[in-house]
């Protein structure tokens, strides 16, 4: 990935990850396919992740310009099932380009003294308050509920009807005023697993 200077201004696209999170459900998937397919199957590679996330946030072939929000616990330094992994090093004011556009990428710890589920919706709600975002993909930890009745309701009390909002979880939860995709099938394309494989079992 090419170093870039981020900018403070929001994109037009925005997806928003939790990284801990994402980064456990790769391994999880990892470890059930390698037993299931009978082979290794090597980290996700994060930039494949981050275009499916988009297309399936409703990306097209375009000079699009991603904004990418990686939030992380403040005790860790990498992603250990995805590459490039490491959030100071390798990722934080990276950018890359792909036919969807360019990716840049900005890495966000959770400070101490700040609840990690408060700091994920603060960073949710002050993009999508921005007039600016047109498009916001939010990876959030979707199997713990307070996080994510509250994201529900902050998504009830967004004013904006022009601004196209998915949520990303692995299985289908109570709805809101956002669009729902599945977890899962962006992190089997980056993890390599295809469905022929799986059919084969």
């Amino acid at each position: 990935m090419e170093k870039q200077v981020v900018n403070n201004n929001w994109s037009e696209n925005v997806i928003i990850v939790d990284a801990d999170y994402v980064d456990n459900v790769a391994f999880n998937l990892i470890v059930n396919f390698e037993r299931i397919i009978g082979r290794r199957i090597p980290q996700a590679d994060l930039a494949r992740w981050l275009v499916c996330i988009a297309l399936d946030g409703g990306l097209r072939n375009n000079d699009n310009n991603v904004q990418v929000v990686i939030i992380h616990g403040k005790n860790k330094t990498k992603m250990e099932n995805f590459a490039p992994a490491n959030f100071d090093n390798e990722l934080n004011g990276k950018a890359f380009k792909d036919n969807l556009g360019e990716f840049v990428i900005g890495t966000y710890a959770v400070e101490h003294l700040v609840n990690a589920t408060d700091f994920y919706l603060d960073v949710v709600q002050t993009v999508c308050a921005q007039p600016e975002v047109k498009r916001v993909m939010i990876v959030p930890n979707a199997e713990n509920a307070e996080l994510y009745e509250t994201l529900r309701r902050q998504m009830h009390h967004l004013d904006d009807d022009n601004k196209r909002i998915t949520v990303f979880a692995m299985q289908p939860l109570p709805g809101g005023n956002f669009r729902q995709e599945i977890l899962g099938y962006s992190l089997m394309n980056a993890l390599g697993i295809k469905s022929e494989e799986i059919k084969t079992q």
